[in-house]
């Protein structure tokens, strides 16, 4: 899921959405610039008045990067051209800037104490978010039994293709439900996000189990969707309102579980009884919670917010979802559509790289944070335009770095701790790390306002991967090709318009 990132961790107050839009050199309540007083007989005339105002508005002008912002300043202010003309001389509040600029050397006071970290992460919490992403998986483990192997549909046990489905409406569902709950809660609307979650989770859980049950299947692995579906809506609720913690409680017994069944072999009716427990534990904190923002005072006025807006949100998340699962079961449907190989014929190194992909989305949000932070100290430290664009173009570029590193080291370390599993080759591992990237800066932009650019894109490679795989190409050069070009286009469109100074304000 992704939504607008915060400013602070806490609640967001009802000022939350002015705060941010708030231009950093221009005060909420500042008078207009007083016209220069009348010179006295006995006084040079010739003195310029621009010079008084300049002094007034030395530290406005000296922090500013481009002369723009002091005429965006000027103009808050209330100063028109004709107050320009009749009380400085100048044609127009632009000159005036431009002369303003000029005659005020640049003076920037690098990040204080108020602008050192607007975009603060708690790296723990970033942790735990990793971990609730990661675990679920195990549920798999636990339920691998209620899917008939004996029969199969594309290289999957039968039912396997129904939970697919059901996986990718909640991906969509979801991700579109998620962001209209944070702009809720970006406006200070806790109320209508607590309305908005009780009435799209369920509804979102409805659709990904009648999905499942369109498809067909056995009858076990379509309750196994329909939990998967309950569940997925609970930890979307969860997450939102911001209790990880919870839903970490929620998995300790799937947790618990899938280690017992790693030494011994236990029962499917304990299996069942398992993940039974976790779905039952994440729908009643999710109910909690909602409850509680329910109870949250009443709006004191009317307000909504278009459901077009989610259209992209959701596109977004079936993109990402459909990459993501092409990425996991890509070798298998292709070896079916191919020879006809079972499931269990051949091992692929794909559950080590899930695992690691998964592991790495806590760290993913935390660099999204980090960006942010890092392009905020640069934009009050830099001198020129030129030079706030290189600087944000270098943390971009590190960012990206260490998020690919570091996925490319929960590989090897999964790969070393999973029984079996064959080493990545090159061009697998390359298909892995061209997927992180494009799924990051994908994150990234869509945190920017860019959702359109971002689902489009993403959905193209997505559908140009699933009719490759169809055809019966290879899903690792696929994903190489498929993903590599996302990455390289998000990436073109991501230094531009993270370069520019208003983006970050």
């Amino acid at each position: 899921m992704s939504g607008p990132l915060r400013l602070v961790p806490d609640e967001a107050g009802p000022e939350w959405a002015e705060q941010t839009m708030q231009l950093r050199t221009l005060p909420r309540q500042r008078r207009r610039p007083a016209p220069p007083e009348p010179a006295d007989d006995g006084l040079d005339l010739s003195a310029d008045p621009i010079d008084a105002l300049a002094e007034r508005l030395a530290d406005v002008c000296a922090d500013a990067v481009h002369p723009y912002e002091i005429a965006a300043f000027l103009e808050s202010d209330g100063l028109t051209d004709e107050q320009a003309a009749l009380n400085y001389g100048r044609p127009d509040s632009f000159t005036l800037a431009e002369e303003l600029f000029t005659k005020v050397a640049r003076r920037y006071p690098g990040p204080s104490a108020e602008f050192a970290n607007p975009w603060r992460a708690d790296p723990w919490r970033c942790v735990v978010r990793g971990l609730v992403f990661a675990l679920p998986g195990l549920g798999y483990l636990l339920g691998a039994n209620l899917f008939a192997v004996d029969r199969m549909r594309f290289g999957l046990p039968s039912g396997m293709v129904a939970l697919s489905v059901a996986t990718l409406a909640s991906w969509c569902w979801n991700q579109a439900l998620a962001h209209r709950s944070y702009a809720w809660l970006g406006r200070g609307r806790r109320r209508a996000a607590g309305r908005c979650l009780a009435i799209g989770a369920p509804a979102g859980a409805l659709v990904a189990a009648v999905s499942a049950y369109v498809v067909g299947g056995p009858l076990s692995s379509l309750l196994f969707a329909a939990g998967q579906s309950g569940y997925l809506a609970a930890a979307t609720v969860l997450l939102v309102l911001g209790r990880e913690k919870s839903l970490l409680v929620a998995l300790a017994p799937s947790a618990l579980g899938a280690g017992v069944v790693l030494a011994v072999d236990v029962p499917q009716v304990v299996r069942t009884c398992v993940l039974l427990a976790t779905l039952a534990l994440a729908l009643a904190l999710a109910v909690r919670e909602v409850v509680r923002c329910l109870r949250s005072e009443q709006d004191a006025t009317v307000l909504r917010l278009p459901l077009s807006k989610e259209i992209p949100q959701g596109l977004f998340g079936l993109a990402v979802g459909t990459l993501t699962l092409i990425a996991g079961l890509g070798t298998t449907i292709h070896q079916a559509v191919d020879g006809g190989v079972r499931a269990t014929d051949a091992a692929a190194p794909t559950g080590p790289a899930m695992v690691a992909l998964t592991l790495s989305l806590g760290l993913a949000e935390w660099l999204l944070f980090r960006y942010r932070a890092m392009a905020v100290a640069a934009l009050r430290t830099s001198h020129t335009p030129g030079q706030f664009v290189r600087r944000t173009g270098g943390v971009l570029l590190g960012c990206l770095l260490t998020y690919l590193t570091t996925v490319a080291a929960l590989d090897a370390a999964a790969t070393v701790l999973w029984p079996g599993a064959p080493n990545l080759g090159t061009v697998q591992l390359g298909a892995l790390l061209v997927l992180g990237g494009a799924l990051w800066l994908a994150l990234l932009l869509n945190a920017f306002g860019h959702s359109w650019s971002t689902a489009l894109i993403c959905l193209a490679a997505a559908i140009a991967e699933c009719a490759g795989l169809l055809a019966g190409a290879d899903p690792t050069l696929l994903q190489l090709i498929g993903c590599g070009a996302a990455a390289l286009v998000l990436t073109s469109i991501a230094g531009p318009a993270l370069g520019r100074t208003t983006k970050h304000r």
